[in-house]
């Protein structure tokens, strides 16, 4: 068995897994990879040598299923990590068991190990306002000499991502690939292409709109010649679209400049956002949509976070809290 510059779908069973992936889920490159890491492991961990392809999957019974999983837990991974790999065998071994190409799902039943109980930490309104005008800020502290078209668009750039990420809660990978065709200016929403490529619509407030459209007129300035709406929203300074890892990098940049916790990555402001929203009377089911999230238990963690900050207000300010 040959796992390293092997290919496991050389296996007939793996190979119609990765069809049923690809065609009847639709599912990315990206997703399809983690699975056949999952299986691979599982295919190492089983068998070690002892099979080739096309492996015994009937025979895999709850036991090595189980003791797949607590190897994993011995090694020290990660709760999430084990549950992932649980999910993905799960999958798999469903899809087998639906072909008729196994009797029974040997992972139907186990329990994934329980995660650490963590919310995630948000920024207050006030700490979104100094990150989002801290662009401005920086550019307005430069001499007159070192300004330049590069940077005036980079700050306007930055501002407009900034405010997008705030406003509509989405994700950074949502952002960042945002064409022109996704934008609509006029009615203050814009498309996005979320997980399991779902696409939704994301309504942008008032400042947003205000700073994406600013951008995106320096963009046209500066990179003149292009009337794609297949055109990137947010570019880089060599006029390709900017990615996840640059935003990251611009949002620490911005964090330290405005004074706050260099710890927070792009993904607090959607936490943010959800949170904000719901202290202010939105209802779960809406901050759900707006988040597409296809669960509303995934959601429901940022009631947590409004019940916590709750508490801590009345501990700090209510006269007989202690």
């Amino acid at each position: 068995m040959r796992l390293n510059g092997g290919d496991e779908t050389a296996d007939p069973c793996v190979a119609r897994f990765v069809d049923y992936l690809r065609v009847e889920r639709n599912a990315s490159d990206h997703t399809i990879t983690s699975y056949l890491l999952d299986i691979r492991q599982f295919i190492h961990f089983t068998w070690e040598g002892e099979a080739d392809s096309p492996y015994p999957w009937d025979g895999v019974d709850r036991f090595a299923a189980r003791k797949f999983l607590v190897g994993f837990q011995k090694a020290g991974s990660q709760p999430s990590t084990t549950g992932r790999k649980l999910a993905s065998l799960r999958s798999y071994f469903k899809f087998l068991q639906r072909e008729d190409l196994i009797n029974q799902n040997p992972f139907s039943g186990l329990r994934a190990p329980k995660k650490p109980s963590k919310l995630p930490e948000i920024l207050s309104v006030e700490e979104v306002t100094r990150l989002i005008e801290a662009p401005l800020k920086v550019f307005q502290q430069l001499l007159p000499e070192d300004r330049n078209d590069e940077k005036e668009y980079a700050m306007l750039r930055d501002t407009a991502i900034l405010e997008v990420l705030y406003s509509t809660g989405a994700r950074v990978s949502e952002v960042t690939s945002l064409c022109e065709r996704d934008v609509d200016l006029l009615s203050g929403v814009v498309k996005v292409k979320g997980k399991g490529k779902k696409e939704r619509l994301c309504p942008l407030g008032a400042p947003a709109t205000k700073a994406l459209r600013t951008a995106m007129r320096k963009a046209d300035e500066t990179w003149a010649g292009g009337g794609s709406f297949a055109k990137p929203v947010f570019r880089n300074l060599k006029g390709g679209t900017i990615t996840s890892r640059s935003v990251e990098r611009i949002m620490k940049k911005y964090l330290v400049s405005a004074d706050l916790d260099s710890c927070f990555s792009p993904h607090a402001l959607r936490h943010s956002f959800a949170t904000h929203l719901l202290d202010a009377g939105a209802d779960l089911r809406s901050v759900q949509e707006l988040l597409g999230h296809s669960s509303l238990s995934t959601t429901q963690i940022y009631t947590h976070i409004s019940i916590e900050r709750m508490k801590k207000i009345y501990g700090e300010t209510h006269p007989r809290a202690r």
